[in-house]
């Protein structure tokens, strides 16, 4: 197995081709490895198959290229498994509506390994999860069976580390954690992602590598919902929050930079800080830090909403019937991503309160609502941005020309400070809300 890593001639399987399986399977092929994609879905594996990528940071070229190299095979047959040397599963890990780990995709997935996979097999999992799952849902499976754990199967946990739009890090140059559940398994992993990531970092043992995962986005979410708090606390002191961050960030020591916002979104920050959670309440701990920064981000759209009203009101206009357009869906800037974006919430929460609301996000330009009902995004017009009563920036993509939405809007809360250096000096009154800014025309 180890000669094969080296040599480059095993066949690698990547089960699941979402935000992280696809890079991973286009990087093994650009690596020169035979890689085969496997996805439950056919309509997915078909548009593949045909050049569509539905993954912004693959481009159509670069997965064309990969299928035109005849080393990347797509197929929605779990039985192409058989072929495979090593297995690398990248399925969603959602949370269920009691906020516990749903893990039905990781257990199909070694289902599907179990029955079709050859006798002598590597296995990594890299979707986000709690410690234990890899010794508990893939060796336990596995041994069950009658495989023989360092002999005819080996298992890892290297947890992914995914930034959608980062043009900076990638899947080649972000560092590989890899931990094994023994010694063998951890050097095969440190070998075959060798092979094709630019820093590995082994460590001891799965669980240190699944708890590493949690602690790097909990990490985030605590230090989010605290800017946040700050910045509620900022709007009750009559203080402006974002000079306060950027006068604490001359500190060269000490201090690390953090912004609020309308919200956290992605599969990350918000979903991985609850699989903590969830297994400390298994060993009668409870992280009261993990809890209040979830409430406190869980809360910001809300927050949004309310300073919308507010910015309506101090025009004598309701909230209810009132026409708003919300600029950038997805939860980021530059990516296509909507998974838990706050847009989303901030959507159905103007609804439910009257307004008539559209979305402009050339990124993300299609969703489903709360109702399964599909919203589709307007143009981007800049002059139609006056028919509506409060245009909401929520996502400020580079695509955007914030000058000319400035321009053209009645009304505006930017929920990001996207407008502050684009409209400094200019004939524009500023109304502070909370950390937001609230912009209509006239003279200062």
């Amino acid at each position: 197995m180890k000669n094969k890593f080296l040599n480059k001639e095993a066949k690698i399987a990547i089960i699941g081709l979402g935000y992280v399986g696809l890079p991973l399977a286009v990087a093994f092929v650009q690596k020169g490895f035979q890689t085969i994609g496997y996805d439950t879905s056919a309509k997915k594996i078909q548009s593949l198959a045909s050049g569509m990528s539905d993954i912004a940071d693959i481009s159509n070229q670069t997965l064309q290229t990969c299928l035109d190299t005849n080393a990347f095979e797509l197929s929605a047959s779990p039985e192409i498994l058989h072929e495979a040397d090593a297995i690398i599963i990248c399925v969603p890990t959602p949370l269920t509506e009691a906020m516990e780990p749903d893990m039905g995709f990781i257990k199909h997935a070694v289902q599907d390994i179990v029955i079709h996979a050859k006798e002598e097999v590597f296995i990594s999992l890299e979707s986000t999860t709690y410690p234990g799952t890899t010794r508990e849902l893939i060796c336990a499976p596995m041994l069950e069976k009658g495989h023989i754990l360092g002999h005819d199967f080996f298992a890892c946990y290297s947890p992914e580390r995914v930034d959608p739009g980062n043009k900076k890090f990638h899947t080649l140059n972000t560092p590989k954690v890899v931990g094994g559940v023994d010694a063998t398994s951890r050097e095969l992993g440190e070998i075959l992602y060798g092979q094709v990531i630019d820093t590995v970092v082994p460590v001891n043992s799965a669980e240190v590598a699944e708890m590493s995962k949690l602690l790097e986005n909990t990490f985030r979410s605590i230090n989010i919902a605290f800017i946040n708090e700050m910045a509620l606390l900022a709007e009750k002191m009559e203080i402006d929050i974002w000079e306060t961050i950027e006068a604490a960030s001359s500190k060269p020591f000490g201090f690390m930079k953090f912004t609020p916002g309308p919200g956290i979104g992605g599969h990350c920050i918000p979903l991985d800080p609850m699989y903590l959670s969830w297994k400390a309440k298994s060993k009668n701990f409870y992280s009261r830090f993990i809890e209040l920064a979830h409430e406190t981000n869980h809360l910001m759209p809300e927050k949004m909403v309310d300073h919308a009203a507010e910015a309506l009101n101090l025009h004598q206009k309701s909230i209810n019937g009132s026409k708003i357009l919300l600029v950038g869906m997805a939860y980021k800037e530059n990516s296509n991503d909507l998974r838990e974006s706050p847009g989303l919430h901030i959507y159905e929460q103007l609804c439910a309160r009257g307004a008539d609301v559209s979305f402009c996000d050339p990124e993300a330009p299609v969703f489903r609502d709360a109702n399964g009902n599909t919203q589709q995004s307007i143009p981007v017009d800049y002059k139609a941005f006056s028919n509506y009563d409060l245009v909401v920036i929520v996502t400020p993509h580079q695509v955007f020309d914030l000058e000319q939405i400035g321009t053209e809007s009645q009304l505006i809360l930017d929920t990001k400070n996207a407008l502050k250096d684009t409209f400094q000096g200019k004939k524009w009154a500023y109304g502070k809300v909370h950390m937001t800014q609230v912009m209509t025309k006239g003279v200062q």
